[in-house]
């Protein structure tokens, strides 16, 4: 099974760079379970996605991850059932710190938030990775930012 290794870190007013790749994310949960188990629908730039995660994510957040592209039709029949389960936000996706970082900068209800999330070939390389200082506070397994909360109940403390 295809893992996802990662680690979140909530981000200040740090600027993407200009060489930064950015893609416009429209994301919504058709399930959530208390065991970590998600499923979910992105139109990430001109493609749709369908996504199954499991596991709880603990830190450093490693989790099984199968994604799936899906036509046009496919996502508009199945995307009513994420309602009150959405979020937007745009991705920069850039280099920085040895890594490949995917900042996102969320929109509407959580405009404000900025997250920098780093993915890993192992669980060693995630635990032995020093984050720069413009990362801020780190955020993996923290529950009330993990996009499926975000889209569920908003910014934490609202």
């Amino acid at each position: 099974m295809p893992l996802e290794i990662e680690r979140k870190f909530l981000v200040g007013s740090f600027e993407p760079p200009a060489t930064a790749v950015r893609q416009h994310i429209e994301q919504g949960y058709i399930a959530i379970k208390d065991d970590g188990t998600e499923v979910r629908l992105r139109r990430i730039g001109g493609g749709r996605v369908l996504g199954v995660k499991r596991g709880k994510g603990e830190g450093p957040a490693v989790r099984v991850e199968v994604e799936r592209e899906l036509g046009e039709e496919e996502f508009t029949e199945l995307w009513p059932a994420t309602a009150g389960a959405r979020l937007a936000k745009d991705r920069y996706t850039f280099d920085a710190a040895g890594v490949t970082v995917h900042l996102d900068v969320y929109q509407g209800g959580l405009a404000g938030l900025r997250t920098a999330e780093v993915e890993f070939d192992s669980t060693a390389e995630a635990e032995g990775f020093t984050p720069p200082d413009w990362f801020g506070t780190e955020i993996t397994g923290v529950t009330a930012y993990k996009n499926q909360t975000l889209a569920t109940r908003g910014l934490p403390g609202e």
